[in-house]
């Protein structure tokens, strides 16, 4: 590969970089996702660890997926992990749903207003299903 080969490409990867980067803290500020988790979680006093906590998680997998670190642990040290981290996403997702309303509105525009239960665990089975599939079948 050439010399200009590479210098494109390391501008590619820094330009991709820098969008989805300012799309993830404009996603984060703009909707104010920390403090409405606080407030669902009741952890007032925790939020600025839970801001330190996702920047200093954002890096670390970065630098994980970016030099391919790998760690060889015990299936139930990776399962405890994978709680831990689901449990993460979850109230993520929770505190999003809070803030846009999301299920409410999409219930009405898909006439299920009476089945809203229907609607979330629809949700919750697909997304359980989805990862089961991925982990189990490597997809």
């Amino acid at each position: 590969m050439s010399v200009i080969k590479y210098l494109l490409l390391i501008l590619i990867g820094l330009g991709g970089g820098l969008a989805v980067g300012s799309g993830l803290v404009a996603f984060i500020t703009v909707l104010d996702i920390i403090p409405r988790l606080t407030q669902l979680t009741n952890a007032h006093r925790y939020i600025r660890s839970l801001e330190w906590a996702l920047v200093a998680g954002a890096l670390f997998f970065t630098f994980i997926d970016f030099f391919h670190w790998g760690a060889h642990l015990p299936i139930i040290v990776s399962s405890i992990y994978g709680i831990f981290a689901g449990i993460f996403v979850g109230t993520l997702a929770a505190g999003l749903t809070e803030v846009l309303n999301v299920f409410p509105i999409l219930a009405k525009r898909v006439h299920m207003d009476g089945s809203l239960l229907f609607l979330l665990m629809a949700v919750v089975l697909g997304k359980v299903t989805g990862s089961l599939l991925q982990w189990l079948l490597h997809l």
